[in-house]
């Protein structure tokens, strides 16, 4: 029962990651009044939190290998406080300062969880031997895409049952129920021995080839930030199909799902530098698609999600099997160094976050609103073409690993 315990905590973090990375710049400019730029400002003000947070939260869990299950249940009683606090916020004075001081307990909450789960990884498998730690990524990431198709098809359902303020406060209930549900449900998984290494040092990072890795994922994660940043606006406004958005996302998030599997056998058979040689392609074509679509495409646009989708589901589970069999072999301390990898995770999503919200302010973008062609066209090239670039620059980092199944 460890694998099925570990996919619903994994489920857990991914319903929470969902609102704060896709929901959060719509909800808070449309219910909330709040402006492109000031959440722009505000995302990466959270990250420059995280750039001392993160690798001290993963410090702590080395540290303190016996309090797991605190960690494990402080994480989830953040994320069921601070949700339903955030999507109950109303327009007023000091709102900013309000969502600003949630959004920093739940991206706490959300790291903490999100370090112990990942950096756990040797504990939780039934062996430190890369089959298994593949085998556990699988079931990691299948729980995690099954968050997400939650979180993502939530907030159309409450608006359709007519809840109040487009589904969101019942959204933050939702998730609440769901962080409490699962603490209880996974606590035996955290009483597990843990699997400890040495100390982190610049020095062992380098020399296991981890820190190739972390510049991998930073730069791979960029394009994945920009476009879940700018989700709801290039489908709504760009493409002008409103109300189209929740089922194109749980489309895109579906197939990912599907495709861990499949991506997973294909790594056991030619590697995972290879598998993702295979993978990345898929995305970089699906920016290109996007880029040409005229408004209206659904079906041009499905198509896409479907093989964007596809190749989300190789990122999510190659990478961090990668950095985990990296890090197992070279008898380091994996938290410590997965709270260095959230960071490069969430700090793709600040940057992004802060170019590309406030350039769109600055072109007259208006959310929800009749826009100018050149406010569309900046949403167009800001969703399709820089991804899409960005990718390119992934896709040689991935070219220019070791020819072998690992980093040397």
């Amino acid at each position: 029962m460890v694998y099925p315990r570990v996919s619903l905590y994994a489920m857990m973090l991914a319903a929470a990651g969902i609102p704060l990375y896709i929901h959060l710049p719509r909800f808070a400019s449309v219910n909330l009044g709040v402006g492109l730029g000031a959440i722009g400002v505000i995302l990466l003000a959270i990250r420059l939190v995280d750039l001392v947070q993160d690798p001290l939260l993963g410090w702590a869990v080395d540290r303190w290998p016996k309090a797991q299950t605190l960690f494990a249940m402080l994480a989830a009683a953040g994320l069921a406080i601070g949700f339903p606090i955030l999507f109950s916020l109303e327009p007023g004075q000091a709102v900013v300062i309000k969502m600003s001081v949630v959004l920093v307990l739940l991206f706490s909450a959300y790291s903490l969880g999100m370090i112990l789960l990942y950096g756990r990884s040797a504990t939780l498998a039934k062996s430190s031997g890369a089959h298994d730690l593949m085998t556990l990524a699988g079931y990691r990431e299948a729980g995690m895409l099954t968050g997400v198709v939650l979180a993502a098809v939530a907030p159309a359902v409450f608006k359709g049952l007519g809840v109040s303020g487009q589904g969101y406060p019942a959204f933050g209930w939702f998730l609440c129920a769901i962080a409490v549900t699962v603490a209880l449900v996974s606590r035996p998984i955290w009483r597990r021995t843990p699997v400890l290494g040495e100390g982190l040092s610049y020095s062992g990072l380098a020399s296991a080839g981890a820190l190739r890795l972390l510049v991998l994922a930073l730069v791979n994660s960029l394009p994945v930030a920009v476009t879940s940043t700018l989700f709801l606006f290039f489908v709504e406004d760009r493409l002008q199909l409103p109300g189209k958005a929740g089922p194109l996302l749980i489309l895109f998030f579906v197939c990912a799902g599907l495709s861990v599997p499949l991506w997973t056998r294909l790594s056991r058979l030619v590697g995972t530098r290879m598998t993702l040689v295979v993978s990345m392609p898929f995305a970089i074509l699906g920016f290109v698609g996007a880029a040409f679509l005229a408004p209206g495409n659904l079906v041009g646009f499905a198509v896409i999600c479907v093989t964007s989708g596809a190749a989300l589901g190789a990122d999510m589970v190659v990478l961090p099997a990668m950095f985990s069999v990296v890090l197992t072999k070279a008898g380091l301390n994996a938290s410590a160094a997965f709270g260095i990898w959230s960071f490069a995770g969430k700090l793709g999503l600040a940057l992004a976050a802060f170019v590309v919200l406030p350039l769109l302010e600055h072109q007259g973008f208006q959310p929800g609103q009749v826009n100018s062609d050149g406010a569309l066209a900046t949403l167009n090239i800001a969703y399709a073409v820089v991804p899409c670039i960005l990718k390119l620059c992934a896709f040689g980092l991935v070219l220019a690993l070791p020819t072998e199944d690992r980093p040397q």
